[in-house]
């Protein structure tokens, strides 16, 4: 059995309110759960205390038994100094698409025949 440390949404359309929860990597977002170690509330202020309340040795001791965190609790957990999460880098997010290539590449080629 595969577990993962995940969020279980709650709360209400357009009021989000997450638990961490520690559930089979089979079972639903919001269905059964092993242990409920957390609640994250994403609407309050970033450095309010209890954005994030979470039981950081019922954590590690998951994660020392082989729960994989996803993503987004790895970052929670990162910001918390449970576990190491290595910053992720993608520099072809920022370069522009094919198509405002091609436009670049006229607008040039435009600007060089009018100077020329």
């Amino acid at each position: 059995m595969s577990l993962k440390i995940r969020l279980s949404r709650g709360g209400a359309k357009k009021r989000p309110f997450y638990r961490v929860v520690i559930a089979d990597a089979r079972c639903p977002r919001d269905g059964r759960f092993i242990e409920k170690i957390g609640t994250f509330d994403p609407l309050k202020p970033k450095d309010a205390a209890d954005r994030l309340v979470l039981d950081t040795e019922k954590a590690a001791a998951w994660l020392a038994k082989g729960a994989q965190p996803t993503d987004r609790v790895a970052r929670l957990l990162d910001g918390l100094g449970v576990l190491k999460r290595e910053p992720q880098n993608n520099p072809q997010r920022g370069l522009p698409k094919k198509k405002a290539q091609e436009r670049a590449a006229a607008a040039a080629k435009a600007a060089e025949t009018a100077a020329a």
